[in-house]
């Protein structure tokens, strides 16, 4: 019998290989992508010596316009089928919105949000048709908390919304494939341990932080395999983040404001 296949975006590193190595251990074969393909396939090697799985390796820039239909086009050709689907590329944009370029932003908005959904439409009606599915979309407790204007700056203005938006694209989807054996999940992680970080240039502000706030790539990815295989609509990891976001949702918003910008003056401070 031939394994269900994940495809699983931004797998070349962080959460994205921590989800390679979840759903591997699981028996998912793998459709990796990422644009650093000489990591895919040293992680499809690793994968197949450790697990036994097969692995479609796609190298492949998720803000590009035409990069979905390319993805799901290499799997087909392959003559393989796609039953889960994991949305996790993603990047920061530095800086304050008008510092920026609209092209930057457009291309982050491809990346974040537009791209998500293009996988999702591409292959949900195979799930639906065969009455399988699983899909994880990587969101963040950001979308759940008052806003941090360091956060911002180091993620981007339009970040906090785009994940926002996979909350609620999750919600309406796990919805309507209710009864059909679909399954979606929005997973809202915290700060993790990953490049995402040098790679945006929040490195040295987020190693200030406290080692309560940081969580690694494996919580996220098995917190979030759990999830979806109980068809939870939203999971957020960690003990800190659950607290944070269940007392944004019971203290008034500039109460909650007042005390996120309380926070980010004594990080400021500590730097």
């Amino acid at each position: 019998m031939t394994r269900r296949l994940v495809l699983i975006t931004g797998a070349s590193s962080g959460i994205g290989a921590a989800f390679v190595r979840q759903f591997a251990a699981k028996g998912w074969d793998l459709a990796l992508v990422a644009r650093r393909e000489d990591r895919l396939n040293d992680l499809a090697e690793e994968m197949k010596a450790q697990y036994g799985v097969d692995s479609l390796v796609i190298a492949a820039d998720l803000s590009k316009a035409n990069a979905p239909d390319t993805i799901v086009k290499t799997v087909t050709d392959a003559g393989r089928q796609i039953d889960g689907l994991v949305n996790n590329a993603g990047a920061g944009l530095n800086g304050v919105f008008t510092s920026t370029k609209w092209s930057d932003q457009e291309r982050f908005l491809r990346l974040m949000v537009t791209n998500y959904l293009k996988l999702t439409h591409l292959v949900l009606p195979g799930m639906e048709a065969r009455k399988f599915g699983r899909i994880i979309n990587v969101s963040s407790v950001s979308a759940l908390l008052p806003i941090s204007p360091g956060h911002t700056q180091y993620s981007g203005t339009v970040y906090p919304g785009a994940k926002s938006l996979l909350i609620k694209f999750s919600q309406s989807l796990r919805s309507e494939m209710t009864g059909k054996n679909v399954h979606v999940t929005a997973v809202c992680p915290g700060y993790t341990w990953s490049e995402f970080h040098d790679v945006n240039g929040a490195r040295e502000s987020v190693s200030r932080l406290p080692s309560y706030w940081m969580l690694t790539a494996e919580d996220v990815a098995s917190t979030a395999y759990d999830a979806v295989e109980r068809n939870v609509a939203i999971r957020v990891p960690g003990a800190w983040y659950k607290f944070m976001t269940a007392m944004a949702r019971i203290l008034p918003d500039p109460v909650g404001e007042w005390l996120v910008l309380q926070m980010a003056k004594r990080s400021a401070a500590r730097g």
